[in-house]
């Protein structure tokens, strides 16, 4: 071997190896996966029914699907399924969270009021701004057919919501009322005022009141023509 055979020899050991083609680049995810957000243990549950909430609110009742709550909480299809079973379980359980939102924003009402006729018209007025702040949440805690009133936060909550309206009439009416069994006058109270205060709120929520409205003079609202009702009906009813 003469010497240039040599020289070439050495360079060519003295290079570092060519790194393969599998080597030198990282490794990609494929590019229709989609990056799922990380949660804590426990914490998916809670982000899926405030994705469930702001897809209700966004796009109604026929937009809540499973895949539409996981692709706006960013994870899996699966995950609603696991955590919830089926759409009936997540909206049952969803209109749970509603009713207790619903409730404390009464009884907050309720706390803040400070004569009888203040206390007598707290509750419906924070009914009626309730379902003014959150009309796809409060239009599915009346959609029956799509609940399972056997799943026991549900149960719970719409007990508690019945059982706050009937303290409210009782407290109108000077006496304790049950909500295990009731007198005729004591049902025929309670459906008169819910039937009442649900039927203005529909009525609101649909664009139905605006006529009524539009006749009234110039700046009266929505919630002024609601107390001038309630206090219709309770007048001389209050206590001492």
């Amino acid at each position: 071997m003469g010497k240039s055979d040599t020289k070439t020899e050495t360079a060519r050991l003295a290079r570092p190896p060519k790194k393969t083609a599998s080597a030198a680049r990282p490794t990609r995810r494929p590019a229709s996966a989609k990056a799922e957000t990380p949660y804590h243990h426990g914490a998916l549950r809670e982000a899926l029914l405030q994705a469930a909430e702001r897809v209700l609110e966004r796009d109604g009742l026929a937009g809540l699907t499973l895949r539409a709550v996981a692709r706006e909480a960013g994870v899996s299809h699966a995950a609603p399924t696991h955590h919830f079973g089926d759409l009936t379980g997540l909206v049952s359980e969803l209109a749970a969270i509603g009713f207790r939102q619903f409730n404390a924003a009464m009884a907050s009402a309720c706390d803040s009021a400070t004569t009888p006729l203040s206390r007598a018209l707290a509750r419906p007025k924070a009914y009626v701004a309730y379902a003014q702040a959150h009309p796809g949440m409060y239009g599915l805690m009346f959609r029956t057919e799509r609940l399972d009133y056997s799943r026991p936060s549900l149960h719970e909550a719409a007990e508690s919501s019945f059982a706050g309206l009937a303290n409210a009439i009782g407290a109108m009416r000077q006496e304790q009322i049950s909500g295990d069994a009731l007198t005729i006058e004591q049902g025929a109270a309670i459906a008169r005022a819910w039937s009442m205060v649900h039927g203005f709120t529909m009525l609101l929520l649909d664009g139905r009141l605006e006529d009524i409205l539009e006749r009234l003079p110039a700046g009266t609202t929505a919630e002024q023509l609601l107390e001038a009702m309630l206090k219709s009906t309770v007048t001389g009813k209050l206590p001492a």
